[in-house]
């Protein structure tokens, strides 16, 4: 009998949303639901599993913890792509990695929200009326006529522009890579220029992975481009961004504010200046956290690791 670890179940969810006891006579599954950040905690809870089940980028697996690991075979991430993950020194030792697909709709939902949240003040006037405050304390930002600043037109990027062409918006996109018949085909304008594209954009949203060219690609010199009742939307990953440059730029009144749904450490830590700043409206990484993303994810963990079992791996990763 085998033994199957489900690592950072936050909501404790991974054993009801899909078929475990299909692997039920050959492997032991169980679930820890909370992350574990120190690294010898973690491996005196994990050193006997034959076979890791994790979710994301929440509990990363680089060369040090691999090497800890010497009964691990089978490691499966959610998603096709973690950056967390040493593939190469999983592939040195002899673990398979496999992944998942996922769905772009449950990130580019949640980038509505925090776009909606910001301009219409949701989380301070629910506070202020659950606390017995005045009654109506902001005025809302107009979507219509305004333009939206699109970082990255992929998936979910493409997704985030439909919506805000429905919204009736002047929707603009940037990227590395982008070229005029791409944007042509998303119906969206190209920006000459990242610099162009924050200059004009009263909203700002990033839909990029994070890589070499993309770490760091708003610096301070950036933001200082926006405009002051601008607001900029993080969900892809918070490197992106110079994070100093940004809390600088939300205390000293650089932009208007912030959707924040990724952060370099996470979970975010208590003294983090993103829980206290009010002009952040911040999230614990929700994008991909979603009913039916959540189903496709542990349904087809237990397929990788069926056919693992069966000596065919599939979804292999690396």
């Amino acid at each position: 009998m085998r033994t199957c670890l489900i690592l950072d179940d936050y909501q404790q969810a991974a054993l009801a949303l899909a078929d475990w006891a299909r692997l039920s006579d050959r492997v032991a599954v169980s679930a820890i639901g909370q992350h574990i950040p120190d690294r010898d905690d973690l491996v005196a809870r994990i050193a006997q599993a034959e076979i890791l089940v994790i979710m994301r980028e929440r509990t990363p697996f680089p060369a040090a913890l691999l090497e800890r690991l010497p009964r691990l075979e089978l490691l499966v991430t959610s998603g096709m792509r973690n950056l967390a993950i040493d593939l190469a020194a999983a592939k040195a030792r002899n673990v398979i990695v496999c992944g998942t697909d996922s769905s772009p709709t449950p990130p580019t939902e949640l980038t509505w929200a925090l776009i909606l949240g910001l301009a219409r003040h949701v989380a301070s006037e629910s506070g202020t009326l659950r606390a017995g405050g005045p009654w109506q304390s902001t005025i809302g930002t107009d979507l219509a006529g305004a333009t939206l600043g699109i970082f990255g037109l992929g998936k979910i990027g493409t997704r985030v522009a439909e919506i805000g062409r429905a919204f009736g918006m002047r929707v603009m996109a940037w990227s590395p890579n982008l070229d005029e018949a791409r944007a042509s085909a998303a119906g969206v304008e190209r920006a000459a220029s990242k610099e162009a594209l924050l200059e004009a954009s009263d909203v700002v949203t990033i839909h990029l992975v994070l890589g070499d060219r993309t770490r760091g690609l708003l610096g301070s010199a950036e933001l200082r481009r926006m405009r002051r009742d601008a607001f900029l939307v993080n969900t892809s990953r918070a490197p992106i961004v110079d994070q100093t440059a940004l809390v600088r730029a939300l205390e000293e009144g650089w932009i208007a504010g912030a959707g924040l749904d990724v952060f370099e450490t996470e979970p975010l830590p208590a003294d983090s200046p993103f829980r206290r700043l009010p002009n952040v409206l911040a999230l614990p990484h929700l994008g991909y956290v979603s009913r039916n993303n959540y189903r496709t994810f542990f349904t087809q963990a237990v397929e990788d690791i069926e056919t693992w079992l069966a000596g065919a791996p599939i979804r292999r990763l690396g």
